[in-house]
């Protein structure tokens, strides 16, 4: 892979990580109190729910941010773009779609059949 391509990469997951990171650490972002909440059944439930939901959208964000971060620790160490394994490079469309992945198409299909 080019020193070019590497840049763009970097510059791609950068630019991805400043996206999340205000959506992870705004304090203004508290996750709804589930129960305890006046009203009927069905706003108790919507706010159990609700509160569900956004503890989901939270873990999903941080294991976003923790594979860009390794993606990022990848490049520094001259190993992004090579399957974790299969050792094999991921192809270039593969890495413009998901510049974070660990595996090619193949083995992380594999990995997803065997679970």
């Amino acid at each position: 892979m080019s020193a070019e391509d590497l840049v763009r990469y970097r510059r791609l997951l950068i630019g991805k990580r400043k996206e999340l990171r205000p959506a992870t650490t705004d304090s203004d972002a508290v996750v709804p109190g589930a129960g305890g909440v006046e009203g009927d059944l069905v706003d108790q439930a919507n706010a159990d729910a609700a509160a569900d939901l956004q503890i989901q959208l939270h873990r999903n964000d941080g294991r976003l941010l923790r594979a860009i971060d390794d993606a990022l620790n990848r490049i520094n160490h001259g190993t992004f773009g090579a399957c974790e394994t299969c050792g094999r490079p991921v192809p270039r469309a593969r890495l413009e779609a998901v510049p974070w992945t660990r595996h090619c198409v193949d083995c992380k299909e594999r990995a997803h059949s065997a679970a």
